[in-house]
């Protein structure tokens, strides 16, 4: 018999100034019975923080080493899902858009994809332990800790030099008809080689890639809105259906109709919510500004 599960999320709105550097900051409360869990699975996205007030779950990112219970957990860029198992619980999360993983992160975002972490552990993380003592606690107020949040950002770090080549190409990236590479550097301005490099420093993927992963991401989050069949949510630019499958197989690990018949407790009505409220049922569907 399913779990009753029902969740609890308000979505923040960063401040103009630190805009361009996060997706979203979100408090989201779940409640089911005592002692219940209930598993689901991450889509890819870019790099986030959770914070968990109590009870934290267990995660492993693209079939990874487990990250145990963790009251702090990060995970750099990915494309591939995540599984975790989670019972009742108050958490945070922040999510970086590339400018902010350059920003206050700053290492080669290339050589931390599909990675989860400890991040009291972990010294890439290191800086964002302090958020600890604000985000996770029980009785936390949520404009307080948004409040907190937003100053603790304000003061970590200055923008990086690449700012404005980043915020180029993710605007670029965006776009829905972009298909070729050698377009995709044309409209940035950067040759093949610089563009490469630049989404390897700051994206983690290749120029490829991250079009690739953009296009599976429209059609899985049309598909998870909209329900029905996939034929009806297929972006417009796979080949054929096989060319769909082969690619949510390359991506996610599973066929589309695995993944359609797995139950989604948390990430289905996450996306509603955050599509209703947000204008954007995930992060990587996110404008750049």
């Amino acid at each position: 018999m399913a779990v009753e599960c029902r969740i609890d999320v308000r979505f923040f709105a960063p401040p103009a100034d630190i805009a361009p550097c996060f997706t979203s900051f979100y408090r989201l409360e779940i409640d089911l019975p005592e002692g219940e869990t209930v598993v689901d699975y991450l889509q890819p996205e870019w790099a986030n923080l959770r914070y968990f007030a109590s009870n934290p779950p267990n995660a492993s990112v693209a079939g990874g080493p487990l990250i145990g219970p963790r009251r702090f957990q990060a995970t750099g860029p990915s494309s591939r899902p995540s599984r975790f198992e989670i019972g009742k619980t108050r958490t945070w999360g922040i999510g970086f858009m590339p400018l902010g993983w350059a920003r206050f992160v700053g290492a080669v975002a290339g050589d931390h994809v599909n990675l989860g972490f400890d991040g009291e552990q972990s010294e890439l993380f290191a800086p964002f332990v302090p958020l600890c003592d604000i985000l996770c606690v029980e009785d936390g107020d949520d404009d307080d800790q948004f409040q907190q949040l937003v100053a603790f950002f304000r003061k970590l770090a200055e923008p990086p030099r690449d700012a404005e080549k980043i915020l180029a190409i993710h605007e670029v990236m965006f776009d829905p008809y972009l298909l070729q590479v050698e377009d995709f550097a044309a409209r940035t301005g950067f040759s093949k080689r610089t563009l490469e490099r630049l989404c390897h420093r700051h994206f983690g993927f290749s120029p490829r890639l991250l079009l690739r992963r953009q296009r599976l991401m429209r059609t899985l989050a049309a598909f998870m809105l909209e329900g029905g069949s996939w034929t009806s949510v297929i972006d417009r630019h796979y080949h054929d259906q096989a060319h769909f499958v082969h690619e949510f197989q390359a991506f996610m690990g599973m066929s589309p109709s695995e993944y359609a018949a797995m139950p989604h407790p948390i990430l289905g009505a996450f996306m509603a919510e955050r599509q209703r409220v947000w204008g954007s049922p995930v992060q990587t569907l996110d404008k750049p500004r």
